[in-house]
């Protein structure tokens, strides 16, 4: 079998591109573009649903879509996980679930935007929720696939650590061209509406989205890498046989950890800037900006510190040292930080840690999906990474839910008004649970038995690979 040469890792990276900047644009915009605050009404935004805690009397109308949603999400990631696992396509069994899922991506992403009825309506609240369900259908059906070919492709672990640096850095990428629009939409406001200026922001980046996820699927043949057999267990078998592996169970316990802590700075970063550091909201770009360009730099030398101490050492390290930026980030009113100092610390802080994390979590998976199907003689690499990706919804999930409980305290919250009323005592409660999440991270992560799993995968029998220089 063919090994993939540095210009194919970069194409199959490229697919990442591409799914990030539909995942970031619903992210960042999906809530805002819904929920608009007085001033963005004050600006020409549209009301399409109902505003305010109307659920029970702590759930937006949007909040509620969006947890039904994603409950049907993780119900989603092992169905389509197994149904790669056992495919007998004769281009493989990831290939053709992302080409098949590229094109309805990109175009439901933009039609989640374009709800009918300018003004509050039920008819938006339908729209919005098929939409929203065949959204998060679409990505498993792209992502699932793609992240089992991380442990294929990657037939040495110098090549898992390229893929998995090369694949942080497009995730990256796209992520922050998903706030474009921020600079974009004012400039077509006045041509075309407040609607519209963002809707044209998001149509050009479904289409650059959607040439980047077909990339790979046109450019690399799966069958001239990849050489493994269906695998034959069902969803459940497989997904069962996937946590009774001891090792996967304690790095998704440690990574649920590291999303919550993670989320959690992250949701609350524009808060930590207008309220905690008394900074213009804008700034929360130019500190994400400004951390991830930083964090990129330390891409390099992470595969050499991988070989050197390990990835669980580093990993480990890792939390800790988002542990320290969190806890920068909650003494800032405690001890009087000032802001602008305060910001910049605590992205150089985050930045080393975000390229370790970035980078070696995937690479784990890879090795233990791997070890697993030498033992078993199954190869379940897509059950093993959408349950990893069922470990990061849970904890983005709790994270939510974590935020908006603590993010209020000491404060009064207007149930009639989107704006969500954060405290500069709940700020700081949240950014301790933050680190308190980190911690704990660390702390599951040092049972994981990392050279058990890299002694099973150096048993692997000998498999004659073709480098790039000899295809």
């Amino acid at each position: 079998m063919k090994r993939l040469s540095k210009k194919q890792m970069i194409v199959f990276a490229i697919g990442q591109l591409g799914w990030s900047m539909l995942s970031g644009i619903i992210n960042a915009w999906f809530v805002t573009f819904y929920l608009p605050t007085q001033g963005d009404l004050e600006a020409g935004a549209n009301q399409f649903v109902t505003p305010g805690l109307v659920v029970f009397g702590f759930l937006t109308v949007l909040g509620l879509i969006t947890a039904l949603s994603r409950i049907f999400d993780a119900v989603t990631d092992p169905l389509i996980a197994n149904l790669s696992d056992r495919s007998t396509n004769k281009r493989g069994r990831r290939i053709p679930f992302m080409q098949k899922a590229a094109i309805p991506l990109s175009l439901v992403t933009v039609l989640l935007f374009c709800a009918p009825v300018n003004a509050i309506s039920g008819i938006n609240v339908a729209w919005i929720s098929v939409f929203i369900v065949l959204f998060y259908l679409f990505m498993t059906m792209y992502c699932t696939p793609y992240n089992a070919l991380i442990s294929e492709f990657g037939k040495t672990q110098d090549d898992r650590m390229f893929i998995s640096t090369a694949i942080s850095l497009t995730f990256f990428a796209g992520t922050l061209l998903a706030y474009t629009p921020f600079v974009f939409s004012g400039m077509l406001r006045e041509a075309v509406g407040y609607g519209w200026s963002y809707r044209i922001c998001f149509i050009v980046l479904a289409v650059i989205a959607c040439v980047c996820m077909l990339l790979p699927t046109l450019l690399l043949k799966e069958k001239e890498f990849v050489d493994t057999k269906p695998a034959q267990s069902n969803m459940f078998k497989s997904l069962a046989a996937a946590f009774k592996n001891r090792e996967f169970r304690v790095f998704v316990g440690s990574d649920i950890m590291y999303w919550i802590g993670l989320t959690l700075f992250q949701t609350g970063l524009p808060f930590f800037v207008k309220v905690s550091m008394e900074l213009d909201e804008g700034m929360t770009m130019l500190f994400m900006g400004g951390m991830t360009v930083l964090s990129a730099v330390f891409y390099p030398f992470v595969s050499g510190l991988v070989r050197k101490f390990g990835k669980k050492r580093l990993t480990i390290l890792g939390f800790l040292g988002l542990a320290v930026a969190y806890l920068i980030t909650a003494l800032i009113r405690i001890a009087n930080l000032p802001g602008m100092i305060a910001g910049v610390v605590i992205c150089v802080v985050a930045a080393f840690p975000m390229a370790l994390l970035g980078i070696i979590p995937q690479s784990i998976v890879a090795d233990v999906a791997e070890a697993d199907g030498l033992a078993t003689g199954e190869n379940k690499e897509g059950m093993f990474f959408a349950a990893r990706t069922f470990a990061m919804k849970w904890g983005q999930s709790i994270a939510m839910l974590v935020f908006t409980s603590l993010a209020i305290i000491g404060t009064t919250q207007n149930t009639d008004a989107n704006d969500i009323t954060a405290s500069a005592e709940g700020l700081t409660i949240v950014a301790f649970v933050a680190v308190a999440f980190c911690v704990l991270g660390a702390v599951i992560l040092s049972l994981y038995n990392e050279k058990k799993i890299m002694k099973e995968i150096s048993h692997k029998p000998e498999e004659k690979t073709l480098s790039p220089e000899e295809q």
